[in-house]
C-alpha cells in the first residue's frame, strides 16, 4: 500500500500524521510512504529525516492525494482536501462529523473510507486513540484558562492559585472523562480550588479515590451545575458522548450571573461545544466574549503544542495505521471490531450510528461492508 502524509493546512496546525519513526516502521513493514515536503518542518521533522526513514517527499498536497491508496492524517479534511479523496481510498484521521454536515457530505460525495481516530474503541470501551489527545487538551485547559483570567486578556485578573491571605480561584471541570482528569490534575498542581461534576457516581468515587480530599466531586445535576458554574472563575467543559453532539449543559442566562470576566474553556468544541454560546475558535483569535464572560473554544487545541501532540498521537495510531497497510481496509477492520468501530463513512454511506442520528441522514452498518 503507499500511504500518503500532506501537510496539515488548518489554522495553525502543526501537527503531522506520521512522524520519521512511524514511517520506519511503515517502510520496514514493505509499504511505501509519500510525505508532502515540509509536512513536519514546523516541528522539527525535516524532509531529510523522513527520507532518512525511507519515505518518498512530494511537492504538493495533490500529488500526495493522487498517488496514495491511504491519507493519514491529524485534523479533519478541509473541503478541498475532501474534494482531493477518491473512491476506493482510505481515510484515516479524526473527522468529528457530528457537528459538521459539509464535511459529511463531501466525504461522502467522494466515496472514500473514512475511519476516525475518535470512534476507534478498545477492549474495555474506551477511545484509545483519542485518549492522548484528551489528555493534552485537558492539561492545556487549564494553562489557557490562566492566561485567559489574566486582566491583560480580558478576565477578572484572578491567579488560580491565590497567594497567602488571598483565596485560590475557583476552577469547575464539567465531565470526568480523560479530558477532565487531566484539567483537574493541572488546576490542583497550581493550587486552585477544583470541583469536577459528573452524572456517573461511580466515576465520582474513582476520582475521589485518585486525588483525594484536595479535589471536591459533584453530582453535575441542574441545579448543582447551576450554583457552581455562577460561583467559578473558570469553567472548563470536557463532555463527550462518542460520535455524537456535545449537550450544551451551560446556558446563555448562566453568563449574566457569572463574575465579569470569569472564562470558560471548550474542549468539547469539536463535537459542537457544550456551551449554549460556543462557536469554534483559532489560535490565531482563541477567545470571544459574551456577557462579560470570555470564551476559548480553539477546535484544535493541542496543535498548539505540535510536537508533543504529534508524538503522544503516533504512538497511539501507529499500530492501526500498520494493519490498515498491511492487511488492507476491508480484512483490517473484519478482524478488529474496535478498529471497525472507527469506520465513519464508506461508499457514500454514514456508518456510525451516533455519527448519523446527530447528522440525521440514514445510518448503514459497517458489518456489511467487511463482511
Amino acid at each position: 500500500m503507499r500511504v500518503g502524509v500532506p501537510k496539515e493546512i488548518k489554522n495553525h496546525e502543526y501537527r503531522v500524521g506520521l512522524t520519521p519513526a512511524s514511517v520506519r516502521e511503515l517502510t520496514g513493514e514493505g509499504q511505501q510512504v509519500l510525505v508532502q515536503a515540509g509536512a513536519g518542518a514546523e516541528i522539527g521533522f525535516s524532509d531529510d529525516d523522513y527520507r532518512r526513514a525511507g519515505a518518498e517527499i512530494a511537492a504538493t498536497a495533490q500529488e500526495v492525494f493522487a498517488a496514495a491508496d491511504m491519507i493519514v492524517k491529524v485534523k479533519e479534511p478541509q473541503p478541498d482536501e475532501c474534494r482531493m479523496l477518491r473512491q476506493g481510498q482510505v481515510l484515516f484521521t479524526y473527522l468529528h462529523l457530528a457537528p459538521d454536515p459539509e464535511q459529511a457530505k463531501l466525504l461522502q460525495q467522494s466515496g472514500c473510507t473514512a475511519v476516525a481516530y475518535e470512534t476507534v474503541t478498545d477492549r474495555n470501551g474506551r477511545l484509545p486513540l483519542l485518549a492522548p489527545m484528551s489528555e493534552i487538551a485537558g492539561r492545556m485547559a487549564i494553562q489557557v484558562g490562566a492566561v485567559a483570567l489574566q486582566k491583560s486578556a480580558g478576565g477578572s485578573g484572578v491567579l488560580l492559585g491565590g497567594v497567602p491571605g488571598v483565596l485560590p480561584g475557583k476552577v469547575l471541570v464539567i465531565g470526568g472523562g480523560v479530558v477532565g482528569a487531566n484539567a483537574a490534575r493541572m488546576a490542583m498542581g497550581l493550587g486552585a480550588d477544583v470541583t469536577i461534576a459528573d452524572r456517573s457516581v461511580a466515576r465520582l468515587a474513582q476520582l475521589d479515590d485518585l486525588f483525594g480530599p484536595q479535589l471536591k466531586t459533584a453530582f453535575a445535576s441542574a441545579d448543582t451545575l447551576d450554583r457552581l458554574i455562577v460561583d467559578a472563575d473558570l469553567v472548563v467543559g470536557a463532555v463527550l458522548v462518542v460520535g455524537a453532539a456535545a449537550p450544551k449543559l451551560v446556558k446563555r442566562e448562566q453568563l449574566s450571573r457569572m463574575r465579569r470576566g470569569s472564562v470558560l474553556v471548550d474542549v468539547s468544541i469539536d463535537q459542537g461545544g457544550c456551551f449554549e454560546t460556543s462557536h469554534a475558535t483559532t489560535h490565531s483569535d482563541p477567545t470571544y466574549v459574551v456577557d462579560g464572560v470570555v470564551h476559548y473554544c480553539v477546535a484544535n487545541m493541542p496543535g498548539a503544542v505540535a510536537r508533543t501532540s504529534t508524538e503522544a498521537l503516533n504512538h497511539a495510531t501507529l499500530p492501526f495505521a500498520l494493519a490498515l497497510a498491511n492487511k488492507g481496509w476491508k480484512r483490517a477492520l473484519a478482524e478488529d471490531p474496535h478498529l471497525l468501530a472507527g469506520l465513519n463513512v464508506h461508499a457514500g454511506k454514514i456508518t456510525h450510528p451516533a455519527v448519523a442520528d446527530a447528522l440525521g441522514t440514514p445510518y448503514a452498518d459497517p458489518q456489511g461492508f467487511v463482511l
